[in-house]
């Protein structure tokens, strides 16, 4: 439940050169074995930074071929859950080996939700962190799983790629943790969109929206593919749309959870917005990508001028950076509509002091807050 949770809303985190969101199938797989086995706080965060580090490095050695029919979040968020939780569990070589074996057999997550606007994406970091718990104990129980379930002819990156090899998942192995290049989403949409949307909020600070007579957007593949629905019939369906997204960011100054709403995706002034906005691939764009996420903007005046803009990295991603400050406002916003603000406020400083607490506590902590509510 909690890795459905953590993806429903397109808020969580994301690592840009894997497109990979480590946090909603690895974190809750990791509180959930860290309260059963009474882990501190201390545990808790080192699980989680090896989680990220396995999952993350597979999902770099599989990007980006393997994103086409793939959901990172759901394939190798499993391997990235055994891992936080074989960490937790205090698991040998051989018993890691078997729970990253077991779990790469359960590793799935199709795009296909996509051309039907369905709900399943957000099943995907839920199973991948059930699968990724059940695989590190079953691990600790004695069953084996295959260990050679990267590199295997008949393994994950061989079935999942065009021309992978598990060998990337090594590169710059000792260098600064995976964690540290991850960055965390600022609008409640599609990652593809952000940097768009980003720029969409620069405009509205420059030109008053009657003057926008045409707005291009130039963007890479990926963005089209994944979030390319051209008219949105529901709120789920707005959140995979560029031109929606866009649209709100000049609207509304910010694409919010309550910018994407059903209401909202009839809105006539939303509806006229999208029809003045295009969207296509930029070759030079394109061939950044993945390591950058990049748009280029050309709003088009009533006087026919042209404003241009243009950014690699959108907010929030680490070349591009929230301040402590404005991720903690980012948790209570979010803590808000479930539990009341100085809850929220008193979990948000035990979170902060996890490294000095103990695991259980503060899930049992959050539950019973949750429950009181």
């Amino acid at each position: 439940m909690n890795g459905v949770s953590s993806h429903i809303v397109e808020l969580d985190d994301l690592h840009n050169p894997s497109t990979f969101h480590p946090a909603a199938p690895i974190i809750p797989a990791v509180l959930a074995a860290a309260e059963v086995e009474d882990a501190s706080g201390k545990d808790v965060l080192r699980a989680i930074v090896l989680g990220y580090e396995i999952g993350i490095r597979i999902a770099e050695a599989v990007n980006p071929t393997h994103y086409r029919f793939w959901h990172p979040t759901g394939t190798c968020g499993t391997f990235g859950a055994a891992a936080g939780v074989a960490a937790i569990l205090g698991l040998d070589v051989r018993q890691t080996a078997d729970a990253l074996g077991s779990a790469g057999t359960q590793a799935s997550g199709l795009w296909a939700f996509i051309d039907e606007g369905a709900m399943s994406k957000h099943l995907h970091p839920g199973r991948a962190a059930e699968n990724g718990l059940t695989a590190a104990y079953l691990a600790r129980a004695g069953f084996t799983g295959a260990h050679r379930i990267l590199e295997s002819p008949r393994g994950f990156v061989a079935a999942t790629t065009d021309g992978g090899t598990a060998e990337i998942a090594l590169r710059k192995l000792g260098a600064p943790f995976a964690i540290v290049e991850n960055g965390f989403k600022v609008h409640a949409c599609c990652g593809h969109t952000h940097t768009a949307v980003d720029l969409a909020i620069e405009c509205r600070e420059r030109l008053q929206l009657n003057d926008i007579q045409r707005l291009r957007v130039g963007t890479y593949q990926a963005a089209v593919d994944v979030a390319g629905i051209e008219t949105p019939s529901s709120a789920y369906e707005a959140r995979f749309s560029l031109k929606f997204a866009v649209a709100v960011g000049v609207l509304d100054g910010a694409a919010r959870i309550t910018s994407f709403t059903d209401e909202r995706v009839h809105d006539q002034r939303v509806m006229n917005l999208i029809e003045r906005i295009d969207v296509a691939v930029d070759g030079e764009i394109d061939s950044r990508y993945p390591l950058e996420w990049g748009c280029r903007m050309e709003v088009e005046d009533a006087r026919g001028e042209l404003y241009v803009s243009q950014a690699t990295h959108p907010r929030g991603m680490p070349a591009n950076p929230l301040s402590d400050d404005e991720l903690h406002e980012k948790y209570l916003t979010l803590a808000s509509e479930a539990i009341d603000a100085d809850d929220a406020s008193r979990l948000a400083q035990r979170i902060w002091l996890l490294p000095e607490g103990n695991a259980r506590l503060f899930v049992s902590e959050l539950s019973t807050t949750m429950a009181v509510r």
